[in-house]
């Protein structure tokens, strides 16, 4: 059985569209998934889907199913275990810093061919298919390279993740 992790978009920042996880864990439980966990406040959910569906039924299903049942309307992109294991091993970012709150990836819907830096950003990148690995030394909250910048950029819908929100789900999905 497949195991996904469910990357909620735009859910518990900045104190809007907040959601329980208790109520994630429930609402997953009830679409007929199995080894359902949350990782704290993230919008991440960690489960396996016994039907086997086809990972766009299961991310329109989802997304459905939370402005249906818990009135938020959040976008979901999906990242098998195995998917996240790759992520977690291609950060090209680990051998030469040791600060997790200086690793981000930003999860793209879609494959993404270039991204270009903006001007007088010290940030650095790596774009990999429909992940982009950030090592940012100056602080997240700093870059321009944020998840608002990469989706205007792209035009691609995306989610950014902190290294220890990253790490969590996959050893959960391991």
């Amino acid at each position: 059985m497949t195991k996904y992790v469910a990357l909620l978009r735009g859910v518990n920042v900045g104190g809007r569209a907040k959601i329980a996880m208790k109520d994630l864990r429930e609402l997953f439980g009830e679409m007929g998934f199995d080894e359902v966990q949350t990782y704290l406040q993230s919008g991440n959910v960690v489960f396996a889907d016994p039907a086997g569906a086809a990972s766009g039924e299961l991310r329109e299903r989802i997304e459905k199913r939370l402005s249906d049942g818990l009135g938020v309307p959040a976008g979901v992109l999906l990242r098998t275990g195995e998917s996240l294991a790759r992520t977690v091993a291609a950060n090209p970012y680990l051998d030469r810093e040791d600060d997790p709150t200086e690793l981000h990836v930003t999860f793209l819907a879609e494959r993404a061919a270039a991204l270009q830096t903006p001007a007088a950003e010290t940030a650095e990148f790596t774009l990999v298919g429909d992940e982009i690995h950030l090592h940012v030394p100056g602080g997240y909250g700093r870059t321009k390279l944020n998840n608002t910048f990469i989706e205007r950029r792209l035009g691609i819908a995306a989610t950014t993740r902190n290294w220890k929100s990253v790490n969590a789900p996959h050893e959960l999905a391991s």
